[in-house]
């Protein structure tokens, strides 16, 4: 049978007592979070004002992690069952941004973050930067799931899936013996979608075409490595123009065995129907993205985009900091 999996790009600790556990009813099976997620939820919700007069003298960070610890274990909890039926059922948390050039401190942050959660369903997140493939290695290595985030070039994919391949496989290795396929750890590749056109669509011949035809290709990568255990995630799946379906990225982007995350507007006007796409061949897809514009802007603006979500991402890290 085709699977596609939705997850909820959104994380608030009141949302997650409600709105949440519909969506879980309606077939999202997983969520995600991120910095400025969790910036507009911690400094623009009256739920966290209490929390944090409680925790005032403790270091900013410290307040941040407890925080938001909380609201990962509540979103795990509310997630477990489906884990256990091994429908997805994961909830993901990123690391402190600013360490994306450090791999020995990523890691001991990522496995400080993982053991401090103690929730099996999380998934780490790391970017995918030169300084985070060692990192991504190490935590499949040590059964630690993860989410390789800011995925722009096929490149960045490719270096993704052979890190967390070879901390698989080796993970694999040292324990052979294990029955239980729930302890093997998972990953997924986010390959970020609308950024592209939003950056691009003024250069483009074709509108709203080039995030998706670079999404299929990593896809393609991903997909022919056939390992069940890590797979291609669809992310900055939100529209912003006018005129286009809300639901748009989900419905262009959805292919069998692949993951969707996407905002709320997203979710609720996507109807559910899961009418398969079939995905593009590699010929058909640089044929196409030829068409529309030229390489050179495209290779620019998987770099441009890269550095822009790292720097949007610490941010958004420094300002929940600077108010807490």
């Amino acid at each position: 049978m085709k699977k596609f999996s939705l997850w909820c790009d959104f994380i608030e600790n009141n949302f997650l007592d409600n709105e949440f556990l519909d969506l879980l009813a309606f077939g999202v099976n997983g969520a995600t979070s991120n910095p400025t997620i969790f910036k507009n939820a911690i400094l623009t919700s009256p739920f966290y004002k209490d929390k944090i007069l409680k925790l005032r003298g403790k270091k900013a960070k410290e307040i941040y992690e407890e925080l938001a610890i909380a609201d990962i274990q509540k979103a795990a909890n509310s997630l477990a069952h489906l884990f256990h039926q091994k429908n997805d059922g994961f909830i993901s948390i990123e690391i402190d941004p600013r360490l994306y050039d450090n791999t020995a401190l990523s890691l001991g942050e990522a496995k400080r973050l993982y053991s401090a959660i103690g929730k099996e369903n999380v998934m780490i997140k790391i970017p995918a930067t030169k300084a985070s493939y060692e990192v991504m290695y190490e935590l499949m290595k040590n059964g630690i799931n993860v989410n390789a985030t800011l995925i722009f070039s096929l490149e960045q994919s490719q270096k993704c899936f052979e890190a967390l391949n070879l901390g698989l496989m080796e993970f694999r290795k040292n324990n052979a013996a294990l029955k239980d396929d729930l302890r093997t750890p998972q990953a997924v590749i986010s390959i970020f979608v609308s950024r592209f056109d939003r950056l691009l669509n003024h250069k483009a011949k074709e509108p709203n075409r080039i995030g998706i035809l670079n999404a299929n290709l990593a896809y393609n990568n991903i997909i022919a490595k056939n390992e069940a255990n890590i797979r291609a995630l669809f992310a900055s799946t939100g529209v912003k123009e006018a005129g286009l379906a809300k639901d748009y990225y989900i419905k262009e982007l959805l292919f069998e065995n692949s993951i969707n995350t996407a905002p709320l507007d997203a979710i609720q006007a996507f109807e559910g129907k899961k009418e398969f796409k079939k995905p593009l061949m590699n010929f058909e897809i640089y044929t196409q993205l030829n068409q529309i514009i030229l390489q050179e802007e495209r290779e620019k603006a998987c770099d441009d985009l890269l550095r822009d979500g790292l720097e949007q991402f610490c941010m958004a890290f420094e300002d929940i900091l600077s108010k807490l």
